[in-house]
């Protein structure tokens, strides 16, 4: 998946660009705020020879779209710092990590003067791991996690309440794979790979 970051970028980059065709110049931003889970796909690959699994976080998110045009919108997405833990088959909770993951993207909206509106994107995401702890088994340990570029897709529904007023439900899979370090060697490479749902509200303006 890491060879198309090229190619999402440049799209998104020349979306961006690219000279604005809304028939409403005064109504291309969506601002929106809501809820969102990041649940990491069943199997997250070996850590030091144990099959590893990460928690599942939830946690207030923020995203603003620009409306290229009616149907093409740019989008950042923005959260909390998720939490998870990090478990390791017949050992337990080993580490404790946060996040964040930026993910900028081009979302094409099917039906963007109706009522109801599904979309889908793609884009790309840049995941930060940070405050990375040891537990359990490795409490006192030094115990880090890489940073991670991967591809994004976006899916879901706006539910127009009224000319400025919308309602999201969305999700998006993300490319996330990271190595793991514990006093400083590598043990492996986490394969977190989430799917990220959540519902918001959004401004119109």
């Amino acid at each position: 998946m890491k060879v198309l970051l090229p190619l999402v970028i440049a799209a998104t980059l020349g979306a961006i660009a690219a000279p604005a065709a809304h028939a409403d110049s005064n109504d291309n931003w969506v601002v929106r705020f809501g809820a969102h889970a990041v649940d990491p796909k069943s199997n997250n690959g070996t850590l030091a020879g144990a099959r590893s699994s990460v928690s599942t976080s939830v946690r207030p998110t923020g995203s603003i779209e620009y409306m290229i045009t009616p149907n093409l919108g740019v989008d950042l997405l923005a959260a909390w710092p998720f939490q998870h833990d990090v478990k390791l088959s017949g050992v337990g909770k080993v580490a404790q990590t946060k996040q964040l993951p930026p993910t900028l993207g081009l979302n094409y909206h099917f039906l963007p003067d109706s009522q109801v509106s599904p979309f889908v994107g793609v884009g790309v995401n840049y995941t930060n791991f940070f405050d990375t702890k040891g537990a359990g088994a490795l409490k006192g340990a030094s115990v880090s996690i890489d940073n991670s570029w991967g591809v994004a897709a976006h899916a879901g529904i706006d539910v127009k309440i009224n000319s400025k007023w919308i309602f999201t439900a969305d999700l998006r899979w993300v490319d996330i794979e990271s190595d793991v370090h514990v006093n400083g060697a590598k043990v492996g490479t986490a394969k977190i790979n989430p799917i990220v749902y959540g519902v918001s509200l959004g401004y119109r303006f």
